[in-house]
């Protein structure tokens, strides 16, 4: 073989068993383009699945606000006798209190920060109801400011604001007695000015003026198997909670107690409540609180409310109305 074929050869060889710095380049250009796609789609997946992620929560947060407050909504107003009795309260009256001058029970709507604890420019509710928690009057003796009810440890405490109803009437007071928790005796006492708030009258009938102020109460005496409940109330409104956002918040009233605020959903911009009430002039549109304050309309008339609530997601997306 010629020194020239040996030559041309090795050269041959030589090229074979490698790269040159130009291929080198290509490749690692391609390279870094495929992990540049390969990033890009990571990043856009995980930007997606952050957005889902965050979309699922506040449409979560939506559904337990609405099943939370649909719940209290439709047992405000109850009672264990009939809807559309005359109530008469003959708790003294004392400003800011949820019983103050409460001649109804149900829903009542407050506007703008209206509601004390709520956030300026957002809307609150109140819901006024009797328990389930019932007892059943044996004997009712107005004169004596005794009610006998069965069973007899029926968990009232004195201090406890009760509401009793037959269908003739209910009225609003406060047990006054007997002492001791449980009672076990199955009395339940309703005396004139004992305790805060105290009871105005113990005669638990209408009364003229119905402020309590000098008032001229009426006996009246409740039939056998009248009912006997607590009176409580729940607030809803929404409030700054302490981490840079706001919440929707939950209060439950109970006598003088109220009871700590419970968070029931975070990320809550803004909550809206306009009522439905039958005799307001434009019939048939929604209206707001001051509306209803403001006319000859009474809240206890309303038949529908409805909730307008803007949630904020973790991720800074954009707010969600439900």
């Amino acid at each position: 073989m010629s020194r020239a074929r040996l030559l041309t050869l090795s050269r041959t060889a030589g090229r074979r068993s490698g790269f040159t710095l130009v291929e080198l380049m290509i490749a690692m250009a391609l390279g870094l383009l495929v992990v540049g796609a390969a990033v890009s789609m990571f990043l856009s997946f995980s930007r997606t699945f952050a957005a889902s992620q965050s979309l699922s929560r506040v449409q979560e947060n939506a559904r337990v606000a609405f099943e939370l407050m649909a719940r209290d909504v439709r047992e405000g107003g109850g009672n264990p006798c009939s809807r559309y009795l005359k109530i008469a309260n003959v708790l003294n009256g004392a400003g800011g209190t949820w019983w103050n001058s409460t001649n109804w029970i149900g829903t009542r709507g407050y506007d703008n920060g209206s509601l004390p604890g709520s956030l300026p420019g957002t809307d609150a509710f109140e819901v006024i109801s009797g328990s389930a928690l019932a007892a059943s009057v044996v004997n009712h003796n107005p004169g004596l400011t005794t009610f006998v009810v069965t069973p007899a440890e029926h968990g009232f405490v004195a201090n406890d604001i009760l509401m009793v109803c037959d269908y003739g009437q209910a009225a609003i007071f406060q047990m006054t007695g007997p002492p001791g928790n449980p009672v076990t005796n199955g009395q339940i006492l309703h005396e004139e000015d004992v305790g805060s708030p105290g009871n105005c009258s113990k005669g638990l009938g209408f009364m003229a003026p119905m402020d309590c102020t000098t008032p001229t109460g009426q006996q009246y005496r409740f039939d056998d198997n009248a009912q006997v409940v607590r009176l409580s109330a729940q607030r809803w409104y929404v409030a700054a909670n302490g981490r840079g956002g706001n919440s929707l918040y939950r209060v439950a009233l109970r006598g003088n107690a109220v009871g700590a605020a419970e968070e029931v959903v975070e990320g809550v911009a803004d909550m809206q409540l306009t009522y439905l009430h039958p005799y307001v002039v434009a019939a048939g549109s929604y209206v707001d609180a001051t509306t209803i304050n403001l006319g000859p309309w009474k809240w206890p008339e309303i038949s529908a409310m409805r909730v307008r609530i803007v949630l904020a997601g973790t991720d800074r997306l954009v707010p969600t109305v439900a």
